[in-house]
């Protein structure tokens, strides 16, 4: 039987510290492990302790190179995919991943798909040594993103919103 809590830790491809928290596990389907971080959940940011004062939804793929986090207003990003290693599990209860930089955010308001952070992505390819296949995978996993988070490919369309619901 899974773990309810799952501990999401994410590292720069240098190995530092990037986010750090627990999630509750929601559900498992064929896109992956939903799990849910209700409002005043305490959590590391950058080495920095720090509270989830938003509650969202994680989305981890079972194959993918990109997580999705699902906002409930008033975050003004409604979807926000960090560009990410695979996931590697520790058990039930741990994920690891390593963040790639990249981000495909869509907007709220005006349904806007932005594609951020391409400045600090080739800044860590250079210092960090990024492999090509890495690259080619990050900015794969980007081009995707992107056109699913404009066209209503799931589940980016609707469907997050009942595991959303769940912990808001």
């Amino acid at each position: 039987m899974p773990s309810d809590v799952v501990r999401v830790i994410y590292r720069k491809y240098d190995g530092s510290a990037h986010r750090d928290y627990p999630a509750r596990r929601l559900a498992e389907d064929d896109l992956g492990v939903w799990l849910g971080v209700p409002a005043g959940t305490e959590s590391v940011y950058h080495g920095r302790p720090s509270v989830e004062q938003i509650p969202f939804v994680l989305l981890v793929p079972h194959h993918g190179w990109w997580t999705g986090m699902f906002n409930p207003p008033p975050r003004t990003s409604e979807v926000y995919c960090d560009i990410a290693t695979p996931a590697r599990w520790e058990g039930d209860d741990t994920v690891h991943l390593i963040d790639l930089d990249l981000d495909v955010v869509r907007r709220r308001a005006t349904g806007l798909v932005e594609l951020r952070d391409e400045d600090e992505f080739a800044e860590h390819r250079e210092r960090f040594g990024y492999p090509d296949d890495v690259v080619a995978e990050a900015e794969a996993a980007a081009r995707w993103l992107f056109g699913a988070l404009g066209d209503g490919t799931e589940p980016f369309a609707t469907s997050y919103r009942k595991w959303l619901a769940l912990v808001v």
